[in-house]
């Protein structure tokens, strides 16, 4: 490594010996840590008024991450799952970090320590009896499809199956000698 700046042979092993030849990350998850790294390195030169070639490991704070990650949510708008996953690429860099440059495990352990943020929890939906009802009558019964159509609302309304579980159901699941189930 570089010993005047090992950042940038640091990010080299930590894409291309870590992510894809140890973890065989897919390239979707190599893309978004692309991604994430390319925005947090503008925003980090730019809070420190340098060239991003110019960025050093001790330019990058974890006062620096908890930064990006408000700059993440308020001013580009992204969500907070947007905000956890760049959270988790940054974590995942300097817990590679953190194995290969012992002189900086202090700065990685602050940065690791940044929490993810919760989003709050939406009360759970449900339907009104009545509201059942009306869905159930909507087939046409008088028709294979509709009967078809009915059995399925009904099936997914009595057992609380999500539609997967309904999709993935055969024929000799079912049993139709008592008791039925």
């Amino acid at each position: 490594m570089n010993k005047a700046n090992p950042f940038p042979n640091l990010m080299r092993a930590f894409f291309y010996e870590w992510l894809v030849e140890q973890r065989n990350a897919s390239v979707h998850t190599v893309r978004s840590y692309r991604d994430t790294w390319r925005l947090f390195l503008r925003f980090a030169a730019q809070r420190a008024k340098k060239t991003v070639a110019m960025i050093t490991l001790a330019d990058l704070t974890a006062r620096d991450v908890a930064a990006f990650l408000r700059h993440t949510e308020q001013e580009r708008g992204g969500t907070i799952g947007t905000r956890n996953c760049r959270l988790a690429a940054i974590r995942s860099f300097f817990n590679f970090v953190a194995t290969r440059d012992p002189a900086s495990v202090a700065q990685c352990a602050e940065i690791l320590n940044i929490p993810v943020k919760r989003a709050p929890v939406s009360e759970p939906c449900y339907l009104e009896p009545a509201e059942v009802t009306a869905i159930l009558a909507q087939p046409d019964r008088s028709t294979l499809e509709g009967m078809r159509d009915h059995t399925l609302f009904s099936f997914l309304y009595n057992s609380g199956a999500r539609i997967q579980e309904a999709l993935d159901l055969c024929p000799n699941m079912i049993r139709f000698d008592s008791p039925s189930c």
